[in-house]
């Protein structure tokens, strides 16, 4: 394995990353990932107004798809690289993609991540073979130092997805999607560092040029978007899709994204949040907010997708169990099936049994009551208090609210920004 060339061009960048590439990859790479399924969903397709098929990339041993590309390149080491080790930086599903194989294959793995990693991605990391390093305050900082210890102890640098070995590896994802489903009409793929759709995109366009490539990115995040559209635009923010918050797409994947890529969608954070409790629900399957970007961008736009064949991939699935039971409840808040309710009281005996009176009335349960005298701008004898409650559905919680309001009570739904 030799250092990442430089393309001068997007022809060279194009003969850098070829179908032929991708097959080699797939035959190299067989029966040590996972060849995960590929499946219809009809629901999501009723709820969409296309036919959606689903890549579960997310049941991969690390739960994503980085695996393919890691692996990929570590099987193109020199011995002499392989006793020496590899290096990356990353915080991410690519730090246990590469910790993982690297420790099967017997080649030491060292990862730099920024000091402000949350510990549980070091213990994970960690607990598949690799050798974390905590150095720097942000990304670029551990990235810079990956680069140093890479020179001073003569590791061979593997990139999260700036390398066509690493993009070949990804791409073998569709080219078992189009094995599995041949006659799908459009890939919807995440963007972060652009890996992952060059690699889709390059064997998917030498299968069938006619396909439609689509790609996505956080609207908090949207740089290769920028890049690609020559926009000056900011990125930042706490976005759910974590995993494709890239502030400096790839020069050789932006390369081949500019001419395979027919079009760059950008979703909402809501979008993004929608998606991941749908698929929880609808298909019991876990995924992280990357995973979520295809369907997001399918239900954001779907006058471009109606009645196509749709192949959205499930990149990853590794999110935090406090961050998913959050994206639940809100969902459900925004479905009005959990709500807050800001109620208006005087205070005096039976004020609030009044109003208990009517949730049981209209059979919507009480989860929480907070109860606020002091510090209100009402006059003394007036309170406030705020009801947690959960209902069938809107149309219930609005019948409460209207019967609440028809009986004199001011009542405000506290609404989630």
């Amino acid at each position: 394995m030799t250092a990442k060339p430089a393309f001068a061009s997007s022809t060279e960048a194009l003969n850098a990353l070829t179908i032929d590439d991708i097959r080699a990859a797939a035959a190299r790479i067989e029966g040590s990932v996972v060849r995960t399924p590929m499946m219809r969903s009809k629901t999501l397709s009723d709820i969409a107004g296309c036919e959606i098929w689903l890549k579960f990339e997310n049941l991969q041993f690390t739960a994503a798809y980085k695996e393919r590309g890691a692996l990929n390149a570590l099987l193109h080491l020199t011995e002499e690289q392989r006793q020496r080790g590899v290096i990356a930086a990353s915080a991410g599903n690519h730090s246990q993609g590469l910790s993982y194989h690297g420790s099967r294959l017997g080649v030491p793995v060292t990862i730099v991540m920024p000091r402000t990693t949350p510990t549980i991605k070091v213990m994970q990391t960690e607990s598949v073979g690799g050798n974390v390093v905590l150095e720097g305050e942000t990304f670029d900082e551990a990235y810079e130092h990956a680069r140093s210890m890479e020179k001073q102890l003569g590791l061979t640098f593997v990139h999260p997805f700036d390398d066509p070995l690493v993009a070949a590896g990804q791409g073998t994802v569709a080219l078992e999607m189009l094995e599995d489903v041949p006659e799908l009409d459009c890939l919807v793929t995440p963007i972060g560092g652009g890996g992952l759709i060059s690699g889709m995109a390059t064997a998917a366009k030498a299968l069938n040029p006619s396909i439609e490539v689509v790609g996505v990115q956080a609207q908090l995040f949207p740089s290769m978007y920028a890049h690609i559209k020559g926009d000056e635009m900011e990125c930042g923010g706490d976005t759910l899709a974590e995993g494709i918050a890239v502030k400096a797409p790839g020069r050789f994947t932006s390369q081949i994204i500019s001419e395979l890529v027919d079009d760059i969608m950008l979703v909402e954070e809501e979008a993004l949040e929608k998606s991941v409790s749908l698929l929880l629900q609808i298909e019991k399957t876990v995924v992280e907010g990357a995973g979520a970007a295809g369907l997001a961008a399918v239900l954001s736009n779907p006058e471009h997708f109606a009645g196509k064949k749709v192949g959205l991939v499930l990149c990853g699935g590794n999110i935090d169990t406090r961050l998913l039971a959050n994206v639940l409840l809100r969902d459900l808040a925004r479905q009005g099936r959990l709500a807050r309710l800001r109620i208006t009281l005087q205070d005096r005996p039976g004020a609030l049994f009044k109003v208990m009176r009517e949730f049981d009335r209209h059979h919507v349960n009480i989860i929480e009551i907070y109860h606020q005298r002091i510090f209100t701008s009402l006059p003394a004898k007036g309170l406030i208090t705020d009801i947690e409650c959960e209902a069938r559905d809107r149309e219930q919680l609005d019948a409460l609210v209207k019967s609440l309001e028809d009986k004199g009570y001011r009542v405000n739904p506290v609404e989630l920004n």
